[in-house]
């Protein structure tokens, strides 16, 4: 069984919406934003296959992440910085990721409600996992380039 994240880290997750996403494809590597909503000790987003993080996932599932506060004082630098690897979801899978990011983003689950735009944007994407396999916490409150980290199998 896996290691569940500590506290401190579920807690700086639920405080904050975007990731930027890192992944490497046969044009080398790229970076986005997602939002994303927590599922256990994974994190699930949406994104559109076609886009190029998306054609990269599909080549090589391996990626990296980061969380981070915007500050403009080293001493107050606090994120959490991770590598794992990410799947598309089908099915059961994808529906349970649309759940936990409809209780976060309750636009995705407002029905008939939902804006054409963004119904028409949900209708041409997938849903993806980001399964952790290391997460560090860095915070320089505590030291300038401290971290805790920890190995999930």
């Amino acid at each position: 069984m896996s290691a569940a994240l500590p506290q401190l880290i579920r807690d700086y997750l639920a405080a904050h919406n975007v990731m930027t996403l890192a992944t490497v494809g046969g044009d080398g590597p790229w970076a986005s934003a997602v939002f994303y909503a927590m599922d256990g000790n994974a994190l699930v987003f949406l994104s559109s296959p076609a886009s190029r993080h998306g054609s990269n996932l599909a080549f090589d599932a391996r990626c990296a992440a980061t969380i981070q506060d915007d500050v403009g004082d080293w001493a107050h630098v606090k994120g959490i910085q991770m590598e794992g690897r990410v799947m598309r979801l089908a099915g059961a899978e994808a529906e349970r990721a649309r759940e936990r990011y409809g209780e976060r983003f309750p636009v995705v689950n407002a029905g008939a409600g939902v804006p054409a735009a963004i119904a028409d944007a949900l209708s041409r994407v997938s849903w993806y996992r980001l399964v952790p396999r290391r997460v560090c916490f860095v915070d320089n409150s505590r030291g300038f380039g401290h971290r805790d980290e920890i190995t999930l199998s």
